[in-house]
């Protein structure tokens, strides 16, 4: 009986979020260590460097999007000029930050 009334409750996937430059930090590379198929990462403030196409970082990202969707945070990118981005990576405003963070679990990597 009452794994029929917890049935009822959708099951979220995590969403992994990283603030930390992956140039001085390594929460981005613990993050990666951890996260499931299909778990969604979403680099913010410094973390978006992470998704410049071009650095160290590339080949790591390209091969985490073949299994997980990476987002960054548009403001962001802009105040730190990051503009030539990985392709695959997806760009969300605060909308589209709000709305994954509504859509699943939240684990912070700090």
């Amino acid at each position: 009986m009452n794994s029929m009334r917890f049935s009822r409750f959708k099951e979220y996937k995590l969403l992994h979020t990283v603030n930390k430059s992956p140039l001085v930090n390594s929460s981005l590379e613990q993050c990666i260590e951890f996260l499931a198929k299909d778990e969604p990462i979403l680099l913010y403030e410094d973390a978006v460097y992470a998704a410049q196409a071009g650095t160290r970082f590339e080949i790591k990202i390209q091969a985490l999007l073949k299994t997980n969707p990476v987002y960054a945070l548009q403001a962001d990118l802009k105040a730190r000029a990051v503009n030539n981005i990985i392709n695959g990576v997806k760009i969300v405003d605060y909308n589209g930050f709000v709305d994954l963070v509504a859509e699943h679990k939240v684990q912070n990597w700090l």
